[in-house]
């Protein structure tokens, strides 16, 4: 662009432009290139309407480009009093930088007058000054915060001039400055975040922050997420959204739970889309390994985005993902089978949670017709045995898998199964079991054992416990401790002697019926064969009397041993009640 100017008001401001016209002083007309002057053609027209003497207003949009340009162009006090550099500089110190607002604003500029405005540390004191607010609770001063910063009387006024006469600001979160920080471009973000971090600001707050700007500028965050965050005002390219992924990685704090699980995941699927570094996604891998008890199954579903894989989910990923966690929760002491209660011991919450995810997760893979066994096998082999209290969740898997796999042979559907414990199967999934026509016949016989005797257990209404809690193991675990106590054990055989006597009952009853039933026809045959003898003059009544008697007398033996049986069992519920009691009582 040209500018037709006068000499005298150019020279009389700048000593640079002063030396300029002197050596073009033997033409009427001079010509001046000024090529790399900062902000160009903007920055010098203030520069000339502040040299003619046009009265400039300074604002936190220009005062940077003013300067910059004052600073190249020597406008110094020697060459003119209140020139532009003191003008630009005490607006700068005191109205710019102690707003946050006005410093945001600012800095957003510095990116166009790099590195001019580095020189002069102006990008420095922006961020400065943004980390100082940023670290101090904004409801004890009145600062014009963007979006936030409106404070008003009990009346509904503005308050003049920031001056308060009986309004209270507003409360602010941690978070309030979320929003602004990310309108500034990454370098200049990530300068910000570093000299946060050197003034103490919480790692929970940076990482909230980091990631309020990964859902802004990067889409594939918030293809599930309903955060209402609006939508970034230019779209990064895909290096620049993989160059953005892996410096957010880097920043995050490594510490657990202050990054989300379903962010990293996030990440993770776009590392992946992205073709990132391997470093990265390692990383991503054990960051979610880490806290993979707190992720949900629809975020646990990674597409395979490699053409080498047949797949359509990342099982190896999944896989990678537990062993880190598993690696985790036993360096730090995690519970093992030889501990409490898995049910009841807090430190095997978040271990049965991985085992129940990832139950569900192998269920929903189970219908790929491209997962091969060994690949599921292995991942569901990866889970400890202590870690599922009951295996119902594998079971409804292998139930998928073998539906979908229909092909399997005979030998690889019992390699399949042999991952379930068929002991820690419930009533329901051992009758669903038990009529599978996909699983093997000795599958089958399995279930059906352990059904009739969870049944049989059910029926004599007795409760399997152990004198020594803190050594015992759930009933359904299939694990025998060496803590059994006496009781547990009498209990067992009064039950099976119980059940024995109840048998032979159901016989003796077999056996009255039928002898009833032979006497009924051989007084039949009687009846028939001698007419005139002395059964044709026994009344039909007096027959029917007999034979009610004879039924009687039976039923009667019959009831008698029911009651027996009856007492007996009144007995050994009592007993197992006391014993219940007690233990109750000792724990």
């Amino acid at each position: 662009m040209s500018f037709h100017l006068h000499k005298f008001p150019l020279l009389s401001k700048s000593a640079v432009l002063e030396q300029l016209i002197e050596e073009s002083s033997d033409q009427e007309e001079c010509t001046i290139t000024l090529s790399d002057i900062p902000g160009g053609t903007k920055s010098f027209e203030l520069v000339a309407r502040f040299c003619y003497g046009v009265k400039i207003e300074l604002s936190s949009a220009n005062v940077v480009y003013l300067r910059c340009a004052s600073e190249h162009l020597q406008m110094t006090e020697e060459i003119s009093e209140d020139n532009l550099i003191a003008q630009s500089e005490m607006f700068l110190n005191q109205v710019v930088l102690r707003n946050w607002k006005d410093s945001l604003k600012a800095l957003e500029t510095c990116d166009d007058l790099l590195p001019h405005a580095e020189d002069l540390q102006i990008v420095k004191r922006c961020i400065e000054s943004l980390a100082a607010k940023a670290t101090t609770d904004p409801n004890l001063f009145g600062w014009p915060i963007r979006e936030h910063g409106i404070m008003q009387s009990p009346g509904g006024s503005v308050l003049w001039n920031g001056i308060s006469t009986g309004a209270r600001p507003r409360n602010f979160s941690s978070d309030w400055w979320y929003d602004d920080a990310s309108a500034l471009s990454f370098p200049m973000y990530k300068r910000l975040i570093s000299a946060m971090e050197s003034r103490g600001v919480r790692p929970e707050t940076i990482a909230g922050s980091l990631a309020y700007y990964a859902r802004k500028y990067l889409p594939g965050l918030n293809r599930r997420n309903s955060t209402g965050i609006a939508p970034p005002t230019a779209t990064l390219s895909e290096v620049e959204q993989k160059n953005l992924l892996e410096e957010i990685n880097t920043l995050l704090p490594v510490q657990k739970g202050l990054a989300s699980t379903k962010l990293l995941l996030g990440l993770l699927r776009i590392a992946m889309i992205q073709r990132a570094s391997s470093t990265c996604i390692s990383d991503l891998e054990k960051r979610v390994g880490m806290q993979l008890d707190q992720a949900s199954l629809e975020d646990l579903l990674l597409p395979n985005f490699s053409y080498t894989m047949e797949t359509l989910y990342n099982v190896e990923c999944v896989h990678r993902i537990l062993e880190h966690f598993l690696a985790m929760d036993q360096a730090n002491g995690g519970a093992s089978p030889c501990m409490d209660d898995v049910m009841a011991s807090p430190s095997m919450i978040p271990i049965t949670a991985v085992a129940k995810l990832i139950d569900g997760y192998l269920a929903e893979v189970a219908s790929d017709v491209n997962l091969k066994p060994p690949k599921f096998q292995a991942l569901a082999s990866a889970v400890p045995e202590y870690a599922r209290p009951l295996d119902d969740g594998l079971y409804r898997a292998i139930d998928i898998y073998l539906k979908a796999h229909s092909w399997l042979s005979e030998a690889e559907r019992e390699q399949l199964c042999r991952l379930m414990d068929c002991q820690k199967l419930s009533l329901e999934a051992c009758t669903h079991a038990a009529q599978n026509e996909r699983l093997p016949l000795r599958v089958v016989v399995q279930v059906l054992f352990f059904e009739q005797l969870q049944l049989r257990t059910s029926i004599a209404g007795c409760l399997l416990v152990s004198d020594n809690l803190e050594r015992s193991r759930p009933l359904r675990s299939g694990i025998a401790t060496s803590g059994e106590a006496g009781g547990w054990t009498t209990a067992v055989r009064e039950n099976q002697v119980l059940k024995v006597g109840m048998d032979n009952m159901r016989i003796r009853l077999a056996e009255l019926e039928k002898e009833c039933s032979d006497m009924r026809q051989e007084i039949l045959k009687l009846g028939r064969g001698k007419s005139g003898g002395w059964t044709s003059h026994v009344p039909k009544k007096f027959n029917l009397r007999i034979k009610s008697q004879m039924c009687s007398a039976q039923e009667g033996s019959v009831s008698e041993q029911q009651k027996s049986m009856s007492a007996k069992i009144d007995k050994l519920q009592a007993k197992l009640s006391k014993q219940k009691k007690q233990l109750s009582a000792d724990a």
